[in-house]
């Protein structure tokens, strides 16, 4: 199978990949566009459209077929991470830390970090959670390491959260999230994901921190956007509310392989053109 060549080869090598300092200028700017990826391949297609792709532990999900991203481990995102690095050349990418490997403390979330920084190339990490994990972010970022947060609805608390569902809706819940996002901010994150919450919530947010804020079920007044690509690609039939399809690629391949197999069964496929016929030689070739 052959490979596409990235945008970086094409062009001799002359494209600069994005830092956490270039996402970090961008506050009140041009708006941030972010999407999840996986596999080198998507990474290939994103690349040139994309300021951020995201290793998300939602590959649980999309790739695993698991319930939630709690299974994840950290070997499983290091070997995503790699793969996505690899087949980009401009966007920067961020891997998420899974759960269990940062939330014991600081030095454990920089041994965790270090690892995924060292054995894929990417730019930076993601950990979820506000107040509680400032202090964390505060450790990495001293010692080198960019950390995009992530506060609102935080999928690897979904079973203290008690499922998933938009937050923010009671007087105390907005308070809280609303702290947890100054805290981070105030630790050092470059960035920080909103999800899921109240649009008056993210927005007071984006008002209220120095880092680019970047939405998913939050507002279009947020400093930038993240969708898991399989979802905006259309690959699954249940979405969040949040969720915007702009594409219906799951029916294209159900098409694709109905037409695929309709054709083998006919035997119609392959044809001489899809196969080796011998080649008689000449006595001159001989």
């Amino acid at each position: 199978m052959s490979r596409v060549p990235t945008e970086e080869a094409k062009s001799g090598g002359n494209i600069r990949r994005l830092t956490a300092p270039a996402i970090a200028s961008r506050k009140g700017g041009e708006p941030v566009v972010m999407l999840t990826a996986y596999t080198a391949r998507t990474a290939e297609l994103l690349d040139r459209h994309c300021d951020m792709l995201l290793v998300g532990d939602s590959v649980a999900q999309v790739i695993y077929g698991l319930p939630s991203t709690l299974p994840v481990s950290l070997d499983m995102m290091i070997a995503h991470g790699a793969a996505v690095v690899r087949g980009s050349a401009r966007s920067l990418v961020v891997v998420d830390l899974p759960f269990g490997s940062y939330e014991e403390g600081p030095e454990q979330a920089f041994r965790s970090a270090a690892r995924v920084l060292q054995e894929t190339g990417a730019g930076a990490v993601k950990l979820e959670g506000g107040v509680k994990m400032a202090p964390t972010i505060e450790y990495l970022t001293a010692r080198g390491i960019p950390v995009m947060a992530h506060v609102g609805l935080t999928p690897q608390a979904v079973n203290t959260l008690g499922g998933y569902r938009a937050r923010g809706g009671r007087n105390d819940e907005f308070s809280e999230i609303f702290d947890d996002a100054v805290a981070v901010d105030k630790a050092g994150a470059f960035s920080m994901v909103i999800e899921a919450v109240l649009e008056s919530l993210a927005v007071s947010i984006t008002h209220a921190v120095n880092c680019p804020t970047i939405g998913i079920g939050a507002s279009a007044r947020c400093d930038g956007q993240v969708l898991v690509v399989d979802d905006m690609l259309g690959m699954f039939e249940r979405n969040a509310k949040f969720v915007r399809r702009f594409e219906n690629l799951a029916s294209r391949i159900d098409a694709a392989a109905e037409t695929y197999a309709a054709t083998v069964r006919a035997r119609q496929f392959p044809d001489p053109s899809h196969t080796y016929a011998a080649r008689v030689r000449s006595r001159a070739e001989a």
